[in-house]
């Protein structure tokens, strides 16, 4: 087990602690170390255990007894009796949007309400406003957001999806007859949000009678269809996984055909048949039948004359066409970037100072960070007098001379992240603005204007010859908030005139642009930022993600701006700024 996994088990304690009312230090403590581990990202628990988590007072003595559980069992007793004595219609509930623990344990408490359909219908009668704290405006809340997660079909963040995925993978590659098991689907495919955990198990002996012995397996609450080698179950937390269990032989035909995408599976099959072969079932059969073997996705690809596709791009979007003329592209990886500009500290709405960010980059093979506290007028976040401004900018100049001293090849760079006013505007006068680096202008304030007013308002600011980036250009927040009405494609082409960046707003909640607007980026020839949003060391983990995104959308690292130097984005950032001079 990893240490995302094990992070997301720690804070599924926390969320169940809270609806069972339990105390309020323990709660607190157990969500601490769900954050301390989910900054070690992909690092293995047991050997996290030895190391980062191993001094005294990392994370809470309770904490650590859940963690070593994991490391020994993949599994959490803990956690296991918190979800045997949490209602199974309360786990649903939870994931209504806005409805935390501590409202549903009242709800419960006082309406004995245990099953989300109850939960609307008194919402409806109203009853729920009865409840104390409540109201006609929270029962009307509480509709609002049960219709939310029935029009998402319960869909999950992807780093939400992949740690469950895990976490149940792990637990069925105990089973003595599962030799591989590996997620595919969705999750395998980074899209942004996903619903279903998809699984391929390699298996000894008959894959049925294996499939039929995991659906037995503690944790699984009912048998959704399927029979035979392939099973869709739903698990006691309400997560649904279907599973396929194959031989061996089969199991890296299979896991390419549960990858997906359905349309990019037919395509490939459309030109199996064209050269003469027959994808049947998880096996590839030649012309006179015979079981081609097929000992990876690679040599899939190959035996059908085309180029290896990673599983990123497998959505049947011209990439086909491009690996049968060997001309995908060479797509950005996470090594290539060497720096991260959105990034906040405590100066503003962030966790850290700005040495400990610097040091979180570093950690990361970054050799810059780019800080972008909030600007004066968004003040809900902590935005920046002009006073706090200069005090900032004084630490930071104190903080690269010290690294230059010490012979650190490091360098953090002065920006802001500016909201772009509703005129158009970009916060500040331009003469304070020649005091950045660089400058990430956003949209945070008036969400609601049509799309000839937000597309004007945004096509205005990319004028100013100070703004380097767009910042989250749609404004969405992924299963919460719609993106704002913008015609996206003349912002992107004028960006790219003017020689602005478009953000690829790597905080998962956001991941805006998202990756089909990528590759519409770079059809316009618009340089794309991949920026973590990072409110705090372990925000940097985001970039994975951020640089998925990137990958799903084609870019090289040619089409990413912090793929360059510092001193190369420092030139990109004032080359507006320096013919404006030059011309006046």
């Amino acid at each position: 087990m990893d240490c995302r996994a094990a992070a997301h088990a720690l804070s599924q304690i926390s969320v169940l602690m809270e609806l069972h009312d339990e105390d309020a230090h323990s709660i607190k403590a157990m969500a601490l170390a769900a954050r301390v581990v989910a900054a070690l990202g992909d690092l293995p628990l047991d050997v996290a255990l030895t190391r980062e988590l191993a001094a005294p007072d990392v994370v809470a003595p309770a904490a650590l007894r859940v963690l070593q559980d994991l490391a020994e069992s993949n599994s959490s007793a803990l956690l296991e009796q918190l979800q045997e004595d949490t209602p199974e219609g309360l786990m649903e509930m939870l994931r209504v949007p806005g409805l935390g623990p501590a409202r549903i344990r009242s709800i419960h408490e006082h309406l004995d309400i245990d099953t989300l359909q109850d939960l609307e219908t008194a919402a409806r009668e109203g009853r729920l406003a009865s409840v104390p704290k409540f109201g006609a405006r929270t029962a009307d809340k509480v509709l609002k957001g049960i219709a939310e997660l029935r029009s998402a079909g319960a869909y999950v963040l992807w780093p939400h999806g992949r740690a469950e995925a895990e976490r149940i993978a792990e637990v069925l590659r105990r089973h003595p007859d599962v030799q591989e098991l590996a997620v595919a689907g969705s999750i395998r495919r980074r899209m942004e949000v996903v619903r279903d955990v998809d699984l391929v198990a390699a298996v000894r002996g008959n894959p049925s009678v294996v499939a039929a012995s995991l659906a037995q397996m503690r944790g699984v609450r009912e048998v959704l269809g399927g029979g035979g080698r392939t099973l869709s179950l739903r698990l006691e937390d309400g997560v649904r996984v279907d599973l396929s269990c194959v031989r061996p032989e089969q199991f890296s035909l299979a896991l390419w055909r549960a990858t997906g995408s359905s349309e990019h599976v037919r395509q490939v099959a459309d030109i199996a048949a064209q050269r003469g072969f027959t994808l049947s079932g998880d096996e590839l059969r030649d012309g006179t039948g015979a079981v081609v073997p097929v000992p990876d996705e690679a040599a899939l690809y190959s035996l059908l004359g085309l180029s290896y596709m990673p599983p990123e791009l497998r959505e049947a979007r011209g990439e086909l066409e491009r690996a049968a003329a060997g001309a995908l592209p060479l797509l950005v990886e996470e090594q290539d970037l060497r720096g991260a500009l959105h990034c906040h500290s405590q100066y503003s709405d962030g966790g850290a100072t700005i040495e400990e960010m610097a040091r979180a980059a570093m950690a990361r093979g970054l050799r810059y960070l780019g800080v972008s506290d909030h600007s004066q007028s968004n003040t809900y976040a902590g935005g920046l007098s002009r006073d706090r401004i200069l005090e900032q900018h004084a630490e930071i100049d104190a903080l690269n001379a010290r690294f230059a001293a010490e012979g650190v090849d490091f360098r953090v760079l002065k920006g802001i992240e500016a909201d772009i006013l509703p005129c158009g505007r970009v916060d500040y006068d331009a003469a304070f603005l020649d005091h950045f680096d660089f400058v990430i202008g956003s949209v945070h304030t008036r969400y609601g204007m049509n799309a000839e007013q937000m597309t004007n308002r945004v096509l205005k600011a990319l004028d100013d010859p100070h703004l380097t980036v767009l910042g989250h250009p749609t404004g969405r927040l992924l299963l919460t908030r719609e993106p704002f009405a913008i015609d996206l494609e003349a912002v992107m082409a004028k960006a790219a005139r003017v020689g602005v960046a478009i953000e690829l707003n790597a905080d998962p909640h956001r991941l805006d642009i998202d990756w089909r607007a990528c590759r519409i980026a770079a059809e316009h020839g618009a340089m794309v930022s991949i920026g973590p949003d990072a409110h705090s060391p372990m925000g940097f983990e985001n970039l994975t993600l951020g640089v998925a995104q990137a990958r799903k959308g084609w870019l090289s690292a040619g089409n990413v701006l912090n793929t360059r130097s510092a001193d190369e984005v420092l030139a990109f950032a004032s080359s507006r700024r320096r013919a404006l001079a030059a011309a006046s």
